[in-house]
Protein backbone atom coordinates (compact mmCIF):
# COMPACT_ATOMS: atom_id res chain seq x y z
CA UNK A 1 0.00 0.00 0.00
CA UNK A 2 1.17 3.60 -1.49
CA UNK A 3 1.97 5.53 1.98
CA UNK A 4 -0.43 9.36 2.00
CA UNK A 5 2.67 11.49 1.13
CA UNK A 6 2.41 9.49 -2.07
CA UNK A 7 -1.10 8.69 -2.24
CA UNK A 8 -2.03 12.40 -2.71
CA UNK A 9 1.13 13.65 -4.39
CA UNK A 10 -0.83 14.31 -7.77
CA UNK A 11 -2.64 17.97 -5.39
CA UNK A 12 1.45 19.20 -5.47
CA UNK A 13 2.90 20.25 -2.59
CA UNK A 14 2.30 23.95 -2.77
CA UNK A 15 -1.05 24.98 -4.83
CA UNK A 16 -3.82 27.26 -3.66
CA UNK A 17 -4.77 24.75 -1.26
CA UNK A 18 -1.80 24.35 0.30
CA UNK A 19 -1.28 28.07 0.61
CA UNK A 20 -4.55 28.83 2.39
CA UNK A 21 -4.07 26.03 5.02
CA UNK A 22 -0.59 26.99 5.63
CA UNK A 23 -1.09 30.60 6.40
CA UNK A 24 -4.82 30.25 8.22
CA UNK A 25 -3.34 27.84 10.17
CA UNK A 26 -0.03 30.17 11.21
CA UNK A 27 -2.70 32.72 11.92
CA UNK A 28 -4.26 30.96 14.30
CA UNK A 29 -1.26 30.54 16.52
CA UNK A 30 -0.91 34.94 16.61
CA UNK A 31 -2.79 34.48 19.76
CA UNK A 32 -0.06 32.06 21.55
CA UNK A 33 2.47 34.56 21.33
CA UNK A 34 0.63 36.95 24.07
CA UNK A 35 0.25 33.58 26.31
CA UNK A 36 2.48 34.07 29.13
CA UNK A 37 4.50 36.88 27.99
CA UNK A 38 1.47 39.32 28.45
CA UNK A 39 2.19 38.95 32.26
CA UNK A 40 4.99 40.58 31.83
CA UNK A 41 2.98 44.20 31.66
CA UNK A 42 -0.18 42.50 33.46
CA UNK A 43 2.16 41.65 36.18
CA UNK A 44 5.23 44.34 36.04
CA UNK A 45 5.63 45.95 39.64
CA UNK A 46 5.38 49.60 39.35
CA UNK A 47 7.16 51.91 41.90
CA UNK A 48 5.13 52.50 44.44
CA UNK A 49 5.54 53.17 48.25
CA UNK A 50 2.88 53.25 51.34
CA UNK A 51 0.26 55.96 50.91
CA UNK A 52 -0.29 59.15 53.03
CA UNK A 53 -3.22 60.77 52.56
CA UNK A 54 -3.44 64.33 51.89
CA UNK A 55 -6.21 64.77 54.60
CA UNK A 56 -3.08 64.22 57.18
CA UNK A 57 -1.99 67.29 58.54
CA UNK A 58 1.91 67.26 57.53
CA UNK A 59 4.64 69.86 56.23
CA UNK A 60 6.08 69.61 53.11
CA UNK A 61 9.44 68.47 54.73
CA UNK A 62 7.92 65.32 57.28
CA UNK A 63 5.60 64.57 53.85
CA UNK A 64 8.41 63.77 52.18
CA UNK A 65 10.57 62.19 54.38
CA UNK A 66 7.77 59.82 56.13
CA UNK A 67 9.06 56.93 53.49
CA UNK A 68 12.72 55.13 55.07
CA UNK A 69 15.50 55.39 52.43
CA UNK A 70 16.52 51.65 51.83
CA UNK A 71 20.15 50.31 50.12
CA UNK A 72 19.13 48.08 47.67
CA UNK A 73 22.04 46.20 45.29
CA UNK A 74 23.73 49.15 46.71
CA UNK A 75 21.47 52.27 45.77
CA UNK A 76 19.57 53.94 48.16
CA UNK A 77 15.93 54.02 47.35
CA UNK A 78 12.73 54.84 49.01
CA UNK A 79 10.98 52.06 50.92
CA UNK A 80 8.61 49.99 49.28
CA UNK A 81 6.48 48.15 52.43
CA UNK A 82 6.88 50.63 55.18
CA UNK A 83 6.97 54.55 56.63
CA UNK A 84 7.72 56.16 59.60
CA UNK A 85 4.62 55.78 62.48
CA UNK A 86 1.83 58.28 61.33
CA UNK A 87 1.35 59.74 64.80
CA UNK A 88 4.71 60.13 65.52
CA UNK A 89 5.73 62.10 62.56
CA UNK A 90 2.35 63.93 62.74
CA UNK A 91 3.25 65.26 66.08
CA UNK A 92 6.66 65.85 65.11
CA UNK A 93 5.48 67.81 62.49
CA UNK A 94 2.56 69.75 64.92
CA UNK A 95 5.85 71.26 66.74
CA UNK A 96 7.46 72.76 63.97
CA UNK A 97 10.94 69.51 63.98
CA UNK A 98 12.95 69.55 60.48
CA UNK A 99 13.13 65.90 59.97
CA UNK A 100 17.24 65.52 59.32
CA UNK A 101 17.98 68.55 61.33
CA UNK A 102 16.21 68.54 64.06
CA UNK A 103 15.30 64.65 64.49
CA UNK A 104 17.43 62.20 63.30
CA UNK A 105 15.32 60.02 61.30
CA UNK A 106 17.02 56.22 61.32
CA UNK A 107 16.15 56.58 65.13
CA UNK A 108 12.23 56.68 64.12
CA UNK A 109 10.05 53.45 64.61
CA UNK A 110 8.80 52.22 60.97
CA UNK A 111 5.34 50.83 60.62
CA UNK A 112 3.43 48.42 57.34
CA UNK A 113 1.42 51.09 54.88
CA UNK A 114 -1.32 50.76 57.07
CA UNK A 115 -3.74 52.42 54.51
CA UNK A 116 -2.14 50.98 51.35
CA UNK A 117 0.08 52.14 48.39
CA UNK A 118 0.41 54.97 45.75
CA UNK A 119 1.46 53.41 42.26
CA UNK A 120 3.99 55.18 40.04
CA UNK A 121 1.84 56.06 36.74
CA UNK A 122 5.64 56.75 34.89
CA UNK A 123 5.19 53.27 32.88
CA UNK A 124 1.70 52.09 33.31
CA UNK A 125 -1.74 53.54 34.19
CA UNK A 126 -2.57 50.44 36.15
CA UNK A 127 -1.37 46.38 36.08
CA UNK A 128 -2.99 43.58 38.25
CA UNK A 129 -0.29 44.28 40.90
CA UNK A 130 -1.70 47.87 41.31
CA UNK A 131 -4.84 46.47 41.13
CA UNK A 132 -5.09 43.72 43.85
CA UNK A 133 -2.61 45.58 45.53
CA UNK A 134 0.51 42.34 45.16
CA UNK A 135 3.14 43.60 46.99
CA UNK A 136 5.26 43.66 50.35
CA UNK A 137 3.21 40.48 52.42
CA UNK A 138 1.82 39.83 49.12
CA UNK A 139 4.18 40.19 47.05
CA UNK A 140 4.20 36.11 46.42
CA UNK A 141 1.17 36.24 44.51
CA UNK A 142 2.74 37.76 41.81
CA UNK A 143 5.17 34.77 40.70
CA UNK A 144 2.49 32.53 41.55
CA UNK A 145 0.42 34.16 38.80
CA UNK A 146 2.30 33.55 36.34
CA UNK A 147 2.82 29.56 37.90
CA UNK A 148 -0.69 28.90 37.63
CA UNK A 149 -0.58 30.20 33.96
CA UNK A 150 1.40 27.49 32.87
CA UNK A 151 -0.07 24.72 35.32
CA UNK A 152 -3.04 25.38 33.49
CA UNK A 153 -1.32 24.91 30.21
CA UNK A 154 0.40 21.56 31.43
CA UNK A 155 -3.28 19.99 32.17
CA UNK A 156 -4.15 21.66 28.62
CA UNK A 157 -1.25 20.34 26.57
CA UNK A 158 -2.11 16.80 28.19
CA UNK A 159 -5.73 16.36 27.88
CA UNK A 160 -6.01 18.54 24.32
CA UNK A 161 -3.80 15.93 22.76
CA UNK A 162 -5.99 13.11 23.80
CA UNK A 163 -9.11 14.92 22.88
CA UNK A 164 -7.44 16.05 19.58
CA UNK A 165 -6.75 12.18 18.68
CA UNK A 166 -9.94 10.93 19.67
CA UNK A 167 -12.45 14.02 18.30
CA UNK A 168 -10.38 15.11 15.60
CA UNK A 169 -8.02 18.14 14.96
CA UNK A 170 -10.24 20.54 14.06
CA UNK A 171 -12.95 20.38 17.15
CA UNK A 172 -9.62 20.55 19.07
CA UNK A 173 -7.87 23.63 17.52
CA UNK A 174 -11.27 25.75 17.53
CA UNK A 175 -12.51 24.83 21.20
CA UNK A 176 -9.37 26.15 22.54
CA UNK A 177 -9.31 29.34 20.46
CA UNK A 178 -12.63 29.65 21.94
CA UNK A 179 -11.23 28.80 25.52
CA UNK A 180 -8.68 31.39 24.99
CA UNK A 181 -10.86 34.19 23.89
CA UNK A 182 -13.34 34.02 26.04
CA UNK A 183 -11.32 33.65 28.84
CA UNK A 184 -9.14 36.04 28.68
CA UNK A 185 -11.72 38.84 27.44
CA UNK A 186 -13.35 37.27 30.76
CA UNK A 187 -10.20 38.27 32.99
CA UNK A 188 -11.45 41.51 32.53
CA UNK A 189 -14.06 41.45 34.56
CA UNK A 190 -11.90 40.21 37.87
CA UNK A 191 -13.06 41.79 40.65
CA UNK A 192 -10.60 40.25 43.04
CA UNK A 193 -6.78 38.36 42.49
CA UNK A 194 -8.11 34.81 43.44
CA UNK A 195 -10.66 35.59 40.94
CA UNK A 196 -8.41 36.43 38.23
CA UNK A 197 -5.80 33.60 38.40
CA UNK A 198 -9.03 31.36 38.25
CA UNK A 199 -10.17 32.52 35.12
CA UNK A 200 -6.34 32.93 34.24
CA UNK A 201 -5.73 28.55 34.85
CA UNK A 202 -8.95 28.22 32.37
CA UNK A 203 -7.35 30.39 29.90
CA UNK A 204 -3.60 28.58 30.29
CA UNK A 205 -5.93 25.30 29.37
CA UNK A 206 -6.25 26.90 25.96
CA UNK A 207 -2.95 28.66 25.46
CA UNK A 208 -0.43 26.26 24.32
CA UNK A 209 -3.11 23.18 23.31
CA UNK A 210 -4.10 25.65 20.35
CA UNK A 211 -0.72 25.85 19.46
CA UNK A 212 -0.17 21.85 19.56
CA UNK A 213 -3.37 21.03 18.12
CA UNK A 214 -2.78 23.78 14.88
CA UNK A 215 0.92 22.54 14.52
CA UNK A 216 -0.24 18.80 14.22
CA UNK A 217 -3.37 19.66 11.67
CA UNK A 218 -0.69 21.40 9.75
CA UNK A 219 1.90 18.59 9.90
CA UNK A 220 -0.61 16.14 8.95
CA UNK A 221 -2.22 17.87 5.84
CA UNK A 222 0.43 19.42 4.44
CA UNK A 223 3.49 17.31 2.49
CA UNK A 224 6.89 17.10 1.99
CA UNK A 225 9.09 20.54 1.92
CA UNK A 226 6.10 22.34 2.71
CA UNK A 227 5.05 20.46 5.78
CA UNK A 228 8.97 20.98 7.12
CA UNK A 229 8.18 24.35 6.39
CA UNK A 230 5.17 24.79 8.12
CA UNK A 231 6.39 22.61 11.26
CA UNK A 232 9.35 24.90 11.68
CA UNK A 233 9.38 28.60 10.05
CA UNK A 234 5.84 28.57 9.67
CA UNK A 235 3.91 27.88 13.25
CA UNK A 236 7.17 29.41 14.80
CA UNK A 237 7.07 33.06 12.66
CA UNK A 238 2.69 32.80 13.77
CA UNK A 239 4.15 32.99 17.15
CA UNK A 240 7.18 35.30 16.45
CA UNK A 241 4.15 37.59 15.11
CA UNK A 242 2.08 37.58 18.12
CA UNK A 243 5.18 37.85 20.24
CA UNK A 244 6.14 41.05 18.58
CA UNK A 245 3.01 42.26 18.36
CA UNK A 246 2.42 42.09 22.13
CA UNK A 247 4.49 45.13 23.38
CA UNK A 248 3.49 47.29 20.25
CA UNK A 249 0.20 46.96 21.69
CA UNK A 250 0.93 47.05 24.93
CA UNK A 251 2.65 50.49 24.82
CA UNK A 252 -0.19 52.09 23.62
CA UNK A 253 -2.35 50.50 26.20
CA UNK A 254 -0.94 50.73 29.32
CA UNK A 255 -3.80 50.01 31.56
CA UNK A 256 -4.71 46.00 32.20
CA UNK A 257 -8.12 45.92 31.17
CA UNK A 258 -7.51 47.68 27.90
CA UNK A 259 -4.86 45.17 26.88
CA UNK A 260 -6.84 42.31 27.43
CA UNK A 261 -9.46 43.81 25.77
CA UNK A 262 -7.54 44.28 22.85
CA UNK A 263 -5.89 40.76 22.61
CA UNK A 264 -9.32 39.06 23.10
CA UNK A 265 -11.99 40.98 21.25
CA UNK A 266 -9.87 40.60 17.72
CA UNK A 267 -9.76 37.15 17.62
CA UNK A 268 -13.22 36.87 16.98
CA UNK A 269 -12.02 36.84 13.63
CA UNK A 270 -11.22 33.52 13.75
CA UNK A 271 -14.51 31.73 13.91
CA UNK A 272 -15.13 32.47 10.23
CA UNK A 273 -11.86 29.52 9.23
CA UNK A 274 -14.29 26.80 10.94
CA UNK A 275 -15.51 27.05 7.19
CA UNK A 276 -12.21 27.18 5.26
CA UNK A 277 -9.94 24.62 7.15
CA UNK A 278 -11.07 20.82 7.09
CA UNK A 279 -10.30 18.45 9.72
CA UNK A 280 -7.14 16.50 9.06
CA UNK A 281 -7.32 13.75 6.05
CA UNK A 282 -4.74 11.49 7.96
CA UNK A 283 -6.55 11.39 10.97
CA UNK A 284 -9.99 10.79 9.21
CA UNK A 285 -7.89 7.85 7.20
CA UNK A 286 -6.77 6.50 10.71
CA UNK A 287 -10.68 5.78 12.36
CA UNK A 288 -11.90 4.37 9.03
CA UNK A 289 -13.32 7.13 7.31
CA UNK A 290 -12.29 7.30 4.03
CA UNK A 291 -14.81 8.84 2.20
CA UNK A 292 -14.41 11.95 4.34
CA UNK A 293 -10.98 12.03 4.22
CA UNK A 294 -11.38 11.53 -0.05
CA UNK A 295 -14.01 14.24 0.01
CA UNK A 296 -11.63 16.92 1.73
CA UNK A 297 -8.74 15.93 -1.01
CA UNK A 298 -10.96 16.15 -4.02
CA UNK A 299 -11.82 19.42 -2.72
CA UNK A 300 -8.44 20.43 -2.30
CA UNK A 301 -7.72 19.10 -6.33
CA UNK A 302 -10.27 21.61 -7.07
CA UNK A 303 -8.95 24.16 -5.54
CA UNK A 304 -5.27 23.15 -7.26
CA UNK A 305 -7.19 22.96 -9.91
CA UNK A 306 -6.22 19.12 -11.02
CA UNK A 307 -7.65 15.95 -11.77
CA UNK A 308 -7.89 13.93 -8.88
CA UNK A 309 -7.86 9.66 -9.66
CA UNK A 310 -11.33 7.98 -8.95
CA UNK A 311 -9.80 6.11 -6.45
CA UNK A 312 -7.77 8.29 -4.01
CA UNK A 313 -7.89 6.03 -1.47
CA UNK A 314 -8.40 2.30 -2.86
CA UNK A 315 -5.75 1.03 -0.52
CA UNK A 316 -7.45 2.32 2.28
CA UNK A 317 -10.70 0.94 0.73
CA UNK A 318 -9.41 -2.65 1.05
CA UNK A 319 -7.71 -1.97 4.42
CA UNK A 320 -10.47 -1.09 5.83
CA UNK A 321 -12.94 -4.07 4.74
CA UNK A 322 -10.11 -6.16 5.94
CA UNK A 323 -9.94 -4.50 9.54
CA UNK A 324 -13.58 -4.26 9.43
CA UNK A 325 -13.82 -8.13 8.80
CA UNK A 326 -11.03 -9.43 11.40
CA UNK A 327 -10.20 -6.67 14.03
CA UNK A 328 -12.31 -4.12 15.42
CA UNK A 329 -10.66 -0.47 15.24
CA UNK A 330 -7.66 0.50 17.58
CA UNK A 331 -8.40 3.52 20.04
CA UNK A 332 -5.37 4.92 21.26
CA UNK A 333 -4.53 6.12 24.17
CA UNK A 334 -1.67 7.90 26.36
CA UNK A 335 -0.80 4.25 28.52
CA UNK A 336 0.18 2.78 24.52
CA UNK A 337 3.11 5.47 24.87
CA UNK A 338 4.25 3.32 27.50
CA UNK A 339 2.86 -0.28 26.86
CA UNK A 340 5.32 -0.46 24.09
CA UNK A 341 9.46 -0.97 25.26
CA UNK A 342 10.27 1.10 22.36
CA UNK A 343 7.82 4.14 22.37
CA UNK A 344 8.04 4.14 26.14
CA UNK A 345 12.26 5.04 25.79
CA UNK A 346 11.48 7.86 23.13
CA UNK A 347 9.19 9.38 24.61
CA UNK A 348 10.98 9.39 28.04
CA UNK A 349 13.66 10.62 26.26
CA UNK A 350 11.74 13.08 24.16
CA UNK A 351 10.30 14.69 27.59
CA UNK A 352 13.23 14.73 28.69
CA UNK A 353 14.70 17.52 25.85
CA UNK A 354 11.61 18.53 26.00
CA UNK A 355 11.85 19.76 29.51
CA UNK A 356 15.10 20.75 29.29
CA UNK A 357 14.46 23.34 26.06
CA UNK A 358 11.63 24.73 27.79
CA UNK A 359 12.65 25.30 31.04
CA UNK A 360 15.99 27.35 29.73
CA UNK A 361 13.91 28.88 26.66
CA UNK A 362 11.64 30.48 29.32
CA UNK A 363 14.23 30.87 31.94
CA UNK A 364 16.82 33.14 29.17
CA UNK A 365 13.45 34.67 27.56
CA UNK A 366 12.40 35.85 31.60
CA UNK A 367 15.91 36.78 32.32
CA UNK A 368 17.04 38.90 28.69
CA UNK A 369 13.45 40.50 29.53
CA UNK A 370 15.56 43.11 31.72
CA UNK A 371 18.15 43.86 28.84
CA UNK A 372 16.98 47.56 28.71
CA UNK A 373 15.13 49.50 31.70
CA UNK A 374 12.05 50.35 29.34
CA UNK A 375 9.65 46.72 29.37
CA UNK A 376 8.31 47.44 26.04
CA UNK A 377 11.83 47.54 24.66
CA UNK A 378 13.41 44.76 26.66
CA UNK A 379 10.02 42.25 25.92
CA UNK A 380 10.44 43.28 22.02
CA UNK A 381 14.20 42.74 22.07
CA UNK A 382 13.50 39.26 23.42
CA UNK A 383 10.85 38.71 20.76
CA UNK A 384 12.71 39.66 17.53
CA UNK A 385 16.19 37.52 18.71
CA UNK A 386 13.92 34.28 18.19
CA UNK A 387 13.78 34.92 14.35
CA UNK A 388 17.21 33.93 13.18
CA UNK A 389 16.64 31.16 15.16
CA UNK A 390 14.00 29.63 13.66
CA UNK A 391 15.29 30.28 10.17
CA UNK A 392 18.63 28.14 11.60
CA UNK A 393 15.88 25.62 12.71
CA UNK A 394 14.13 25.67 9.40
CA UNK A 395 17.78 25.52 7.84
CA UNK A 396 18.42 22.57 9.90
CA UNK A 397 15.09 20.74 9.33
CA UNK A 398 15.36 21.34 5.73
CA UNK A 399 19.07 20.03 5.39
CA UNK A 400 20.17 18.33 8.22
CA UNK A 401 19.23 14.86 10.17
CA UNK A 402 16.92 15.20 13.15
CA UNK A 403 18.50 13.59 15.72
CA UNK A 404 21.91 15.48 14.97
CA UNK A 405 20.40 18.75 14.54
CA UNK A 406 18.80 18.65 18.58
CA UNK A 407 21.73 17.51 19.23
CA UNK A 408 24.07 20.06 18.29
CA UNK A 409 21.38 23.09 19.55
CA UNK A 410 21.51 21.27 23.15
CA UNK A 411 25.72 21.77 23.38
CA UNK A 412 26.02 25.14 21.42
CA UNK A 413 23.10 26.06 24.16
CA UNK A 414 24.32 24.79 27.26
CA UNK A 415 28.23 25.23 26.48
CA UNK A 416 27.93 29.33 26.54
CA UNK A 417 25.75 29.16 29.87
CA UNK A 418 28.73 27.46 31.66
CA UNK A 419 31.09 29.62 30.21
CA UNK A 420 29.37 32.65 31.75
CA UNK A 421 30.90 32.20 35.28
CA UNK A 422 34.27 32.68 33.53
CA UNK A 423 33.74 36.10 32.13
CA UNK A 424 35.18 38.86 34.33
CA UNK A 425 33.17 41.44 35.85
CA UNK A 426 34.31 44.09 33.68
CA UNK A 427 33.61 42.46 30.45
CA UNK A 428 29.62 42.31 31.12
CA UNK A 429 29.09 42.62 26.99
CA UNK A 430 31.02 39.22 26.70
CA UNK A 431 28.65 37.56 29.45
CA UNK A 432 25.62 39.09 27.51
CA UNK A 433 26.53 37.88 24.16
CA UNK A 434 27.40 34.37 25.93
CA UNK A 435 23.70 34.22 27.26
CA UNK A 436 22.22 35.70 23.84
CA UNK A 437 23.89 32.88 21.96
CA UNK A 438 22.42 30.70 24.53
CA UNK A 439 19.40 31.84 24.14
CA UNK A 440 19.58 31.11 20.21
CA UNK A 441 20.83 27.80 20.54
CA UNK A 442 18.01 26.75 22.99
CA UNK A 443 15.57 28.82 20.94
CA UNK A 444 16.60 26.26 17.84
CA UNK A 445 16.31 23.34 19.58
CA UNK A 446 12.91 24.47 21.10
CA UNK A 447 11.48 25.02 17.94
CA UNK A 448 13.33 21.54 16.26
CA UNK A 449 11.47 19.62 18.81
CA UNK A 450 8.06 20.44 18.25
CA UNK A 451 8.59 19.49 14.58
CA UNK A 452 10.94 16.59 15.32
CA UNK A 453 7.98 14.95 17.59
CA UNK A 454 4.98 14.96 15.19
CA UNK A 455 7.74 12.79 12.77
CA UNK A 456 8.86 10.43 15.41
CA UNK A 457 4.53 9.58 16.54
CA UNK A 458 1.69 7.37 13.82
CA UNK A 459 -0.91 9.26 12.78
CA UNK A 460 -3.44 7.06 15.83
CA UNK A 461 -1.12 8.77 18.75
CA UNK A 462 0.50 11.94 17.06
CA UNK A 463 -1.42 14.41 19.09
CA UNK A 464 -1.21 12.31 22.15
CA UNK A 465 2.11 12.09 22.11
CA UNK A 466 2.53 15.51 20.81
CA UNK A 467 0.26 16.41 24.10
CA UNK A 468 2.27 14.04 26.23
CA UNK A 469 5.45 15.35 25.64
CA UNK A 470 4.33 19.38 25.43
CA UNK A 471 2.97 18.45 28.99
CA UNK A 472 6.62 17.55 30.18
CA UNK A 473 7.83 20.96 28.53
CA UNK A 474 4.97 23.08 30.60
CA UNK A 475 6.62 21.42 33.88
CA UNK A 476 9.48 23.43 32.76
CA UNK A 477 8.40 26.61 31.79
CA UNK A 478 6.22 26.00 35.76
CA UNK A 479 9.97 25.40 37.23
CA UNK A 480 11.76 28.35 35.02
CA UNK A 481 10.30 31.12 37.60
CA UNK A 482 12.09 29.38 40.79
CA UNK A 483 15.24 28.58 38.92
CA UNK A 484 15.88 32.05 38.32
CA UNK A 485 15.87 32.74 41.65
CA UNK A 486 18.24 30.48 42.52
CA UNK A 487 20.27 33.65 41.54
CA UNK A 488 19.91 34.55 45.09
CA UNK A 489 22.39 32.00 46.69
CA UNK A 490 25.01 32.05 43.63
CA UNK A 491 24.60 34.22 40.86
CA UNK A 492 25.55 31.90 38.40
CA UNK A 493 23.41 28.68 39.95
CA UNK A 494 21.19 29.03 36.84
CA UNK A 495 23.30 28.67 34.43
CA UNK A 496 25.33 25.98 35.55
CA UNK A 497 21.73 23.79 36.48
CA UNK A 498 20.77 24.99 32.68
CA UNK A 499 23.66 23.83 30.77
CA UNK A 500 24.13 20.84 33.18
CA UNK A 501 20.80 19.76 32.07
CA UNK A 502 21.37 20.71 28.41
CA UNK A 503 23.91 18.69 27.67
CA UNK A 504 22.40 15.75 29.36
CA UNK A 505 19.69 16.02 27.09
CA UNK A 506 22.07 15.98 24.53
CA UNK A 507 23.73 12.78 25.23
CA UNK A 508 20.28 11.04 25.84
CA UNK A 509 18.94 12.55 22.32
CA UNK A 510 21.55 10.09 20.61
CA UNK A 511 19.38 6.75 21.17
CA UNK A 512 16.31 8.88 19.34
CA UNK A 513 15.03 7.60 16.65
CA UNK A 514 16.14 9.06 12.80
CA UNK A 515 13.17 10.61 10.88
CA UNK A 516 14.56 12.64 8.40
CA UNK A 517 13.97 11.89 4.71
CA UNK A 518 11.36 9.42 6.41
CA UNK A 519 7.76 9.62 5.55
CA UNK A 520 5.64 10.09 8.53
CA UNK A 521 4.80 6.74 10.26
CA UNK A 522 0.70 5.66 10.33
CA UNK A 523 1.11 2.96 12.59
CA UNK A 524 3.07 2.03 15.83
CA UNK A 525 4.74 -1.09 13.44
CA UNK A 526 5.96 1.54 10.99
CA UNK A 527 7.69 3.80 13.81
CA UNK A 528 9.43 0.73 15.34
CA UNK A 529 10.81 -0.58 12.13
CA UNK A 530 13.02 2.60 11.94
CA UNK A 531 16.34 2.53 13.28
CA UNK A 532 17.83 4.18 16.44
CA UNK A 533 20.95 4.19 17.50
Amino acid sequence: MKNYADTIAFLGEWGRYQQMMFFLLCATIFPNGFGAFTLVFLADVPNHHCLVSDEVNLTEDWRKSIIPIKVVNEKQVGSRCSRYRLDVVQNLSVQGYIPGRDINLTDLEEEACMEGWRYSKDIYQSTIISEFDLVCSDQWKQPFTQTVFFVGALFGSFFSGQLSDRYGRKPVLFATLIVQTVFTFAQVFSVSWTMFIIILLINGLGQMSNYVAALVLGSEILTGDVRILYSSLGTCFGFAAGYMMLPLIAYFLRDWKSLLLALSVPCLAYLPFWWVLPESPRWLLSQGRVEEAEAIIRKAAKWNKVQAPDDIFKDYYSLQISNTKTDPKVKHNVFDLLRHSSLRSTTLIVCLVLFTVTMAYYSLSFNTAQLHADPYISCFISAVIEIPAYITSWLALKYFPRRVSVITSLILGGLPLFFIQLVPSDLSNLSLALEMFGKFAITTGFSLMFAYISEIYPTGLRNTATGTCNTASRIGSCVAPSLLNLSIYSKYLPYVTLGTLSLLSALTALFLPETFKHPLPETIQQMQTRESL
